[in-house]
This record gives structure tokens, C-alpha cells and sequence, in this order.
């Protein structure tokens, strides 16, 4: 017989990945509400290689891909962080080593 799911939260362990996400995160809330962004998920039906957070801020748009440790980008990664580069937009590989520009990086959009 069922009782319920439990009141108590399950701790669970984030991704390196994931931990780099939230510090990318962090930085974007310190411009407020004059940073639109979202994490596109495309589930097998949108276009693959699509950075994990695209945006804009101040009239420019931009897209970041996460990775974590030394992983780096797929091939159809770059195609995608390429078109973002010769459309004009701002694209970055963002990981554990450089998450902290992140912040100084947006305050050139100002």
C-alpha cells in the first residue's frame, strides 16, 4: 500500500556541470531584471548543440556553454557557438577555471 511520499527533501549531489551552472546564475542575478535568460531544453526536438543558457542583456545576445573539468565542446556545440559569433552575438565556454569572468564579461554590455 502506498502512504505517501515523504516531507523530508533528498539531498541530491549536483553535477560538476550543474555546479558551474548555478555560479553562472549567481553572477547573471547581480544585473537584476536587465538580464533575460533561459536554459533552452531541446529533449530530441529542437536543434542539437544549442548552448545550456542563452540570453540577452542590454540589446546584446549571448549564449553560454557549461562544461565541467576538461570536457570540452561536440562539434555541433561549435557550429552553434559559431553562428552566435557571425550572427554578432557574444558566446562562451564557461567551466570551474574561468566561471568567474562571467560578471566582468557583462559589464562590457554596459
Amino acid at each position: 500500500m502506498f502512504t505517501g511520499y515523504s516531507t523530508k527533501e533528498k539531498t541530491m549531489a549536483l553535477t560538476p556541470e550543474k555546479k558551474v551552472k548555478n555560479a553562472i546564475v549567481k553572477q547573471l542575478k547581480l544585473f537584476g531584471d536587465s538580464v533575460y535568460y533561459f536554459f533552452p531544453a531541446t529533449g530530441g526536438f529542437g536543434r542539437s548543440g544549442v548552448p545550456d543558457i542563452v540570453g540577452c542583456f542590454n540589446g546584446k545576445f549571448w549564449a553560454i556553454e557549461c562544461k565541467a573539468g576538461k570536457n570540452t565542446t561536440t562539434a555541433l556545440q561549435d557550429r552553434e557557438l559559431n553562428a552566435i559569433r557571425n550572427a554578432r552575438g557574444e558566446a562562451w565556454v564557461i567551466n570551474e577555471e574561468n566561471v568567474d569572468a562571467v560578471a566582468l564579461m557583462f559589464r562590457k554590455f554596459l
